[in-house]
C-alpha cells in the first residue's frame, strides 16, 4: 500500500513536471478539503442534516397515520413477494456499479488519468452511500475528494468528470423516460393523459437545457468568468473544471459513453420490473417500458438534493405515478415502492456502512493512478 505522503512528494508524471504545473494551477495545492470539514459524523450531526433526514420521516409517519387502515396492509403484502426474484432485482442493481465506476475510468481517462475500474467503483460506491445519508448531493463533492486524497490527481479537473457524468445520465433519464412513456401510452401526444404531457415537456426542457448550458460554457464560460471581479484563483479553478468537463468526453468517445449510460439506467428500470414480478400483482399493470418510465421519474427526483437519497420526495413521486397510472390500488402500490426503496437506499446505507469502515479509501490508503494525454488538449489561455 502506497504511503500518502508518498503521493504528494512524487506525483504522476515526475517531480519537475509535477513541479512546474503547481505554479501553473496553485489551487491544486489547497483544493482537497481539510478531513475535518468532509467528516461524515461531522455532517451528519449538523443541523440541516438533521432536519433533512426527520422532516421526510415525519411527514411519512404522519401519512402512514392518515391512511392506517391500508398501511397495516402492506408488510403482508411485503411477504408474499417472490424472495428469488427479489435478490435477481437486487443483484441487477448492484450490477450497475461496476458499469458506473467502468464509465467513470473512460470519464478520468479522457480528462488524463488512468484509473482501475475497481478502485473507481468503490469510490463511487462510497460517494452514493454519502448522498444516501447527508442532502445536497454531498457524495459528489466526497467523491472527488477521496480521488485526491488516494492519488495526486486534480480534484477540480475530477469535479468536471463528476459534472459530466451527471450531464449524461440526466440527458439519459430525460431521453429514456420520454421513449419508455410515449411507448407506454401509445397514442398521438395530444392523446396521452396531461401529466404525461408534462413530464414529456419537462424531460425535453432538461435535455434542451443541458445542451445549451454545455454550449455556453464552452464559448463564453471563462470569457464571463475573467470579467467578474474574481481573484486569479478562482479563474485557475474554472479551468481546471472546464478541462475536466470538456476532456472527459470527446466526439469518438461519445457514442460508447452513451450506450454505456443507457445500460446502467435500463439496469434500473429491471430492477423495478422484477420487483413488481416478485409480487405478481394482477392489477399492477406495468410492463418494462411502464417500469423504465416509473424507475426514471424516481431518479429524476433524486436530482433534487433536499434529502438524502431523495427520502420522502422520491417515494412520493413513484407512488404517485404508480397510483396514477398503473395501479388503483394504494396497498400494492406502496409495498412496490417500499421494496424497490428498500433495495436502492436503504442497503446502499447498510453496504456503504460496512464499505467505508472497512475501505482505506477514507483513510486515503493510497491508489495507482497514471497520467496519460487527455483526450481533448485544453485550449490555450491568455495569459
Amino acid at each position: 500500500m502506497t504511503d500518502q505522503t508518498e503521493h504528494h512528494r512524487h506525483p504522476i508524471g515526475g517531480p519537475l513536471e509535477q513541479e512546474a504545473d503547481a505554479l501553473i494551477h496553485p489551487e491544486d495545492q489547497i483544493q482537497v478539503p481539510p478531513a475535518e470539514q468532509m467528516s461524515l459524523v461531522r455532517r451528519l450531526r449538523q443541523p440541516r442534516t438533521v432536519l433533512s433526514i426527520a422532516v421526510p420521516i415525519v411527514v411519512i409517519a404522519i401519512a402512514v397515520a392518515l391512511n392506517w387502515e391500508q398501511m397495516r396492509q402492506v408488510p403482508g403484502a411485503i411477504a408474499g413477494a417472490n424472495p428469488l426474484l427479489i435478490l435477481v432485482a437486487f443483484l441487477i442493481y448492484y450490477l450497475g456499479f461496476p458499469l458506473r465506476g467502468f464509465r467513470w475510468t473512460k470519464l478520468l481517462r479522457g480528462a488524463g488519468y488512468r484509473v482501475k475500474t475497481s478502485d473507481a467503483t468503490e469510490i463511487l460506491f462510497l460517494s452514493w452511500f454519502v448522498n444516501c445519508i447527508v442532502p445536497a448531493k454531498l457524495g459528489d463533492l466526497y467523491r472527488a475528494y477521496l480521488l485526491k486524497q488516494n492519488s495526486p490527481v486534480s480534484a477540480t479537473r475530477t469535479l468536471g468528470t463528476v459534472f459530466m457524468e451527471r450531464i449524461l445520465d440526466l440527458v439519459a433519464i430525460a431521453a429514456l423516460g420520454v421513449a419508455a412513456g410515449y411507448f407506454r401510452f401509445r397514442g398521438s401526444l395530444n392523446d396521452l393523459p396531461q401529466t404525461v404531457q408534462v413530464i414529456f415537456a419537462m424531460g425535453a426542457i432538461v435535455v434542451v437545457v443541458l445542451i445549451v448550458a454545455l454550449v455556453v460554457m464552452r464559448s463564453f464560460g471563462r470569457k464571463v468568468i475573467v470579467m467578474l471581479p474574481l481573484p486569479s484563483r478562482a479563474v485557475e479553478f474554472y479551468d481546471r473544471f472546464e478541462e475536466g468537463v470538456f476532456g472527459s468526453v470527446g466526439l469518438r468517445g461519445l457514442p460508447f459513453l452513451g450506450a454505456l449510460t443507457v445500460l446502467i439506467w435500463t439496469s434500473e428500470a429491471l430492477r423495478l420490473y422484477l420487483v413488481v414480478r416478485a409480487f405478481g400483482f394482477s392489477d399492477v399493470d406495468l410492463g418494462l417500458s411502464g417500469a423504465m418510465f416509473v424507475a426514471l421519474i424516481g431518479s429524476l427526483l433524486t436530482a433534487v438534493p433536499l434529502t438524502p437519497g431523495g427520502l420522502g420526495l422520491v417515494d412520493a413521486g413513484m407512488l404517485g405515478v404508480l397510483t396514477t397510472f398503473f395501479t388503483k390500488n394504494s396497498v400494492h402500490a406502496t409495498a412496490i415502492v417500499v421494496v424497490d426503496r428498500a433495495i436502492s437506499v436503504f442497503s446502499i446505507v447498510l453496504l456503504g456502512a460496512i464499505a467505508y469502515v472497512v475501505s482505506s479509501k477514507p483513510r486515503g490508503g493510497g491508489m495507482k493512478v497514471e497520467q496519460v494525454a487527455p483526450s481533448i488538449a485544453p485550449p490555450q489561455r491568455p495569459v
